[in-house]
C-alpha cells in the first residue's frame, strides 16, 4: 500500500510541474505546492524570528508578535492581506498561539479588529478575524469601525492617533455587552506600528467591561514614522 508521504511527493512533483507555481514571499519555485504558498525556507525564516514584546501602555494590559515586520513574514502578511492568500492564515495563527502564550495564556475570548464595512467589501474578508480563529479562543465580533479612516501607512505617529480617534464602538449585538463583562480579551490584528488602532479598540472593550486587553499580532514595526 501507498504511503500518504509518498502520493503527497508524487502530487507535488506533477504540481510543481504543471503550474509552476512560486513562493509568496521569495518568489521562488515551489517544491511542494500541496503545502501552501509559502517554500518551507521562507517559513523557517519566520520561525528563526525573535518574538516581539510590545512596549505596555494606554488600555492594552500586555501584548505581542510572532516577530518584527520584515523579510519573509512582512512578504508573507502582504500576500495574505492584499492578495487573498487566506490559507496563510492558520500557519500564521498557530505560530502566534506557540510564540505568545504569555500573552494568550488564561485568556477568555478573542476579538479581531474589525474593518469598516466598506473596506471589508472591497477586501472581501478581514485577516484579523481569520488570525483570530487560529488562536484557539472563542472569537467574539464585539467592536463595530463606525468611521472609514485613512491608511496608516504614511501617517506619523500623531497622525495616526488621531486618524483612529472614535472610530470603534461596540457592536450592535446587545448580549455582547454581558459577554465581554468581566473577561480578559485578547484583540488580534495583522501588524501593530505605533499600537494607536489596537488602543481605540482596548478602550471601547473596556468600556464594555472587559477585565483586561491583551493584543496579539503578526508582526511589530519597530520603527514607526515620525
Amino acid at each position: 500500500m501507498v504511503s500518504t508521504d509518498v502520493l503527497r511527493e508524487g502530487l507535488d512533483a506533477v504540481l510543481a510541474v504543471a503550474l509552476g507555481a512560486s513562493c509568496a514571499s521569495c518568489g521562488e519555485l515551489l517544491e511542494r505546492p500541496s503545502r501552501g504558498p509559502v517554500c518551507a525556507t521562507c517559513w523557517r525564516s519566520v520561525d528563526a524570528a525573535i518574538p516581539c514584546v510590545f512596549g505596555i501602555s494606554g488600555a492594552i494590559d500586555d501584548a505581542g508578535a510572532l516577530g518584527l515586520y520584515d523579510g519573509a513574514l512582512r512578504s508573507i502578511i502582504h500576500s495574505l492581506k492584499y492578495e487573498g492568500r487566506r490559507s496563510l492564515a492558520q500557519p500564521l495563527a498557530a505560530r502566534i498561539r506557540a510564540r505568545c502564550r504569555t500573552v494568550l495564556d488564561g485568556a477568555d475570548l478573542a476579538v479581531a479588529v474589525p474593518l469598516h464595512p466598506s473596506r471589508r467589501r472591497e477586501r472581501g474578508f478581514n485577516q484579523a478575524i481569520d488570525l483570530a480563529r487560529g488562536l484557539g479562543l472563542p472569537v467574539t465580533r464585539a467592536l463595530r469601525r463606525v468611521r472609514r479612516t485613512a491608511s496608516q501607512t504614511a501617517l506619523s505617529m500623531t497622525e495616526r492617533h488621531r486618524n483612529v480617534s472614535r472610530a470603534f464602538a461596540p457592536s450592535r449585538i446587545a448580549w455582547l455587552r454581558r459577554g465581554i463583562s468581566g473577561h480578559i480579551v485578547v484583540l488580534v490584528d495583522d501588524v501593530s506600528t505605533t499600537g494607536a488602532t489596537l488602543n481605540e479598540c482596548a478602550v471601547v472593550l473596556k468600556e464594555l467591561g472587559a477585565r483586561e486587553v491583551r493584543a496579539v499580532t503578526a508582526a511589530k514595526v519597530v520603527t514607526p514614522p515620525r
